[in-house]
């Protein structure tokens, strides 16, 4: 158990004043900002990762396109918390990342809304280091709350600890248990029969370092670790129940038989998002650190689902090891043979990801987010954005924590500005997607290969990408009726270029698309029981 050095509070005015009168020229050179100022005053304790001290914190947030100024009241939080340092790698830094816990005044905890995020009392302080461009978590966790996946809320500030500042951090909720965060339902220790037994648990595969770490090692050589329950207050009931429900899903897949029932066990879709989310990044911690899952009530839902997604400094180009920097190859199949000594990928993830069930529903996850939430050009506006609203503050960052043009690990690409280290992000995740395009077809029926009487051959038309007109080849092996036709990403029919009965040869077919919309489409061919599909881009 953790020590906790509790304090007195002291008024915000007072420690205004202090602020302002600080000798620190860094203080003296930051006096305002865009962002929210977050300060920390500890009393003289030293922060630690072994144990909790109690501090006083305030932030000055004076809402949107409004300057916050160190002599602004403490209006947004102005209150006591319980900090440590926390993470593993990220220690290494001297920018630390912190683990705030909001309490009252007895050491309770204390719900406050911060920032406008829902109000709860776990929060971190992530502390971009070697990520250069400061948002590759803000990046992920944006793309998983879009795509209807819940991750943890972000706000860029600027912190001020003991008089001394700090730089750009990202205000974060910690991953828990929440009506907010993680919506399951809740597990106390009078919950060890019945319905209320079966959930809800939160599971993690990750490093065994830090505080409360407890788990079991599964007959697969997996450790999966108790993230709620915590391991010093779930019950010997609760954990023989997960255990015992893992060890039922991991039997299940390994069986010749898997496909009959493991969607009984997991929520596929969950799996589908959790891969998409972990390969346009190329999250080299990917599978098998920080990977969560969770599952509730069985009267609610009885399968695992995978997620929240959690710490992706090292990911969008970010990594000169695993290719991390390669914006080609599935991350996956690297991961799977690359860590096989390291933290290995859980054994399920290569099963799964090669089904069937997955792949199909991986093509059409992928295309309908590709045409909204993944659509390029929202992706590249929102980068911009965020670095835009980062134009001063990053300044003062890199000032504080001179790394610009330095190699910090374990970074592919070192910018000797801002400006490049957010290009280069920006291009990066432009080649992946276009990989990713590349490898992912939408098949909009699945053809019996067993009937087929011959082979389809349909080239990719031409031009493409295109903006009018294009042309689509093909040859058809045997005399049958040809259907050619042009649908949406919702499987809606836009054109019908063919429907009749035609010999055996070569065809070229035309398609015009002045009236319809830019995007994504698919063309598929059918001759009997046999189908081909392509896809095709057109632009306006």
């Amino acid at each position: 158990m953790k020590v906790i050095y509790r304090i007195i509070s002291i008024p915000v005015l007072v420690m205004n004043m202090l602020l302002l009168g600080a000798t620190d020229e860094q203080v003296a050179d930051f006096s305002s900002s865009n962002l929210p100022i977050l300060i920390i005053d500890t009393r003289g304790q030293e922060i630690r990762n072994d144990y909790r001290i109690t501090a006083d914190m305030g932030i000055i947030y004076n809402g949107p396109g409004q300057r916050n100024n160190l002599s602004d009241p403490w209006n947004n939080y102005n209150g006591l918390i319980d900090i440590e340092y926390r993470g593993s790698s990220s220690l290494w830094f001297p920018k630390k990342p912190f683990r705030v816990e909001t309490v009252d005044s007895l050491g309770n905890n204390r719900n406050v809304s911060l920032l406008g995020m829902p109000r709860e009392n776990d929060w971190v302080l992530h502390n971009p280091f070697s990520d250069k461009s400061l948002l590759r978590n803000v990046l992920a966790y944006k793309l998983s709350n879009d795509i209807g996946r819940y991750a943890s809320r972000t706000r860029m500030c600027e912190v001020v600890l003991n008089n001394e500042y700090q730089g750009v951090y990202v205000l974060m909720e910690k991953i828990k248990r929440d009506r907010n965060r993680v919506d399951i339902a809740e597990i106390d220790s009078n919950d060890i029969a019945g319905d209320s037994l079966t959930g809800g648990y939160i599971l993690k595969v990750d490093k065994t370092d830090g505080e409360n770490v407890g788990g079991w090692q599964s007959d697969n050589n997996i450790f999966y670790q108790y993230h709620f329950p915590k391991p010093d207050r779930i019950q010997p009931q609760q954990a023989a129940y997960i255990q015992n429900y893992i060890k039922a899903f991991e039997t299940m897949i390994s069986s010749e038989n898997y496909r009959d029932s493991y969607l009984d066990f997991i929520d596929l879709g969950s799996f589908v998002d959790h891969f998409i989310l972990n390969e346009i990044s190329k999250n080299i911690d990917a599978y098998r650190l920080s990977a969560f899952m969770y599952k509730d009530r069985e009267s609610l839902d009885n399968r695992l689902l995978m997620g929240p997604i959690w710490d992706f400094n090292l990911s969008f180009g970010n990594a000169n090891y695993y290719q991390g920097d390669l914006t080609s190859e599935w991350n996956l199949d690297h991961l799977i043979a690359a860590s096989e000594f390291d933290f290995p990928v859980p054994f399920w993830w290569e099963i799964i990801r090669n089904d069937e069930e997955f792949l199909l529903r991986l093509s059409q996850r992928w295309w309908t987010l590709r045409s909204d939430k993944f659509d390029s050009d929202k992706l590249m506006d929102f980068i911009d954005s965020m670095a835009d609203s980062l134009e001063e503050a990053q300044i003062r960052n890199f000032e504080k924590w001179p790394i610009l043009g330095e190699y910090i690990w374990p970074n592919a690409f070192i910018g000797n500005t801002y400006q490049e280290e957010i290009d280069f992000m920006k291009d990066w995740l432009l080649d992946r997607i276009e990989w990713m395009d590349s490898m992912i077809d939408l098949p909009l029926s699945i053809s019996d290969e067993s009937n087929q009487p011959g082979k389809l051959q349909m080239a990719q038309n031409y031009p493409n990408p295109f903006s009018g007109i294009t042309s689509i080849r093909f040859e058809v092996p045997v005399n049958g009726n040809v259907k050619l036709s042009v649908y949406d990403l919702f499987g809606h029919e836009v054109a019908s270029l063919i429907n009749e009965y035609r010999c055996a040869g070569v065809y070229t077919a035309e398609f015009n698309a002045y009236d319809l919309p830019g995007g994504i489409y698919i063309y598929t061919l059918q001759v009997g029981k046999s189908v081909m599909s392509k896809k095709l881009m057109l632009l306006k």
